[in-house]
């Protein structure tokens, strides 16, 4: 997001945070329903984030038409954010959706689950990418949702929390036009963010000591001043060496790459 979208998804975010107390898997589920409605009623999404419109009617719309339905809590924290100014319509319900996962991580945090939540996305991400089978089934729009809800729960059946497994189903059941992978992703980030911390995706050919880790996270938090949280990653095409990457840097030290530069060198 930019511009106006940005400065209003930020100022949602700061209420939320201030207003949802220990009531955050409530918002989350609530808000995760608006965005459902949003993008379901195209109409009424071009109306809530119209510019031309007061902030004040369509505060006063989205009132009427969610008052008795969701917590007074998440009310406000919705008419706020339809009064204030979005880039282009979609920016609402995605930053709506976003604000979702913010108050599931809330939920985690006051239950002592945040660490647990952000194993159990990257976990599940690292599941799905090894079994392609299981991803197509999980992806496949000809795939009724309930036989994918009924999939989750007995993939997942007592091996994440409650939240993780919301979140996971939030993911499959509704994309939004995103790949599985990167709905993954971003809720893991956002989960991080809960943490002020950056997430490493560390590949290495051959598992890394306790002490290798620990030279590894506070290397990283030397060169970019957060707290750093490795997700460690097996992999044989890594040959030797680290392969880490934090958001869209990569930093590669592998023997792979640098076999590979030495290929497009000789075939240049």
């Amino acid at each position: 997001m930019r511009g106006a979208s940005r400065a209003s998804l930020a100022e949602a975010r700061d209420q939320l945070v201030e207003t949802a107390g220990e009531a955050g898997e409530r918002i989350g589920n609530e808000l995760f329903a608006v965005v459902a409605l949003l993008d379901s009623e195209h109409g009424l999404r071009r109306l809530v984030s119209d510019p031309a419109r007061s902030g004040e009617a369509k505060a006063g719309l989205i009132r009427t038409l969610l008052d008795g339905k969701v917590s007074a809590v998440t009310l406000d924290l919705l008419s706020r954010m339809v009064a204030a100014r979005w880039s282009v319509p979609r920016d609402l319900s995605d930053a709506v959706g976003e604000l979702a996962v913010v108050a599931f991580s809330i939920a985690a945090e006051q239950a002592g689950q945040l660490d647990d939540l952000e194993d159990d996305l990257f976990r599940f991400g690292r599941v799905v990418a090894g079994q392609p089978e299981l991803r197509d089934a999980l992806v496949d729009q000809a795939l009724p949702a309930e036989r994918k809800r009924e999939l989750l729960a007995a993939l997942l059946d007592g091996k994440v929390s409650e939240l993780a497994e919301r979140l996971l189903t939030q993911a499959v059941l509704q994309p939004r036009g995103r790949s599985l992978e990167a709905n993954l992703d971003s809720y893991a980030q956002l989960v991080a963010e809960r943490r002020q911390r950056l997430v490493a995706l560390v590949r290495v050919a051959s598992p890394l000591t306790e002490q290798q880790q620990q030279r590894l996270a506070d290397g990283l938090v030397r060169l970019y001043g957060h707290e750093v949280h490795l997700n460690i990653v097996l992999d044989r095409q890594v040959v030797g060496g680290i392969s880490v990457q934090v958001g869209d840097e990569l930093i590669d030290g592998s023997v792979a790459s640098r076999l590979a530069e030495l290929r497009r060198r000789l075939a240049g």
